[in-house]
């Protein structure tokens, strides 16, 4: 039958501000928003193991945000800015959201650079340490 779903559906209202972050987050984990959501509800966190498709879309969106960084460093260093105040206000909020996304979702990778200094062996966030 059309129109009628399986499961039933979970919707609330968030800020524009608070929709810029989150988007952000799922961006960089690199998942369907279903299965963010779902897994940030049920465990009250999201556990994130980069992939090689990932790590690229997001070296991708940072050299994005570098190229419009240097391309408004030469509009204002000619004193020709072709971007109003609200717009470089709107850019930083969003490249601060980008920004945390990745160091949070580096946060919780950093195991795979940090010696473990303990002397335990540490298990991968794919075996349950998430």
């Amino acid at each position: 039958m059309s129109g009628i779903h399986k499961y039933p559906t979970i919707s609330f209202r968030i800020s524009p501000r608070e929709r810029e972050e989150i988007e952000a987050k799922i961006f960089v984990s690199g998942m369907k928003k279903k299965d963010y959501f779902v897994r940030s509800c049920i465990y009250n966190h999201v556990c994130v193991v980069g992939k090689k498709e990932t790590v690229y879309q997001i070296v991708e969106k940072l050299q994005e945000m570098q190229n419009r960084m240097k391309e408004l460093a030469g509009q204002i260093k000619n004193e020709k800015p072709d971007v109003t105040n609200e717009e470089i206000r709107e850019l930083q909020t969003s490249y601060e959201d980008m920004l945390k996304a990745i160091l949070w979702m580096l946060d919780g990778a950093k195991y795979l650079w940090q010696g473990n200094t303990t002397g335990v062996e540490e298990n991968s966030p794919d075996s349950g340490n998430c």
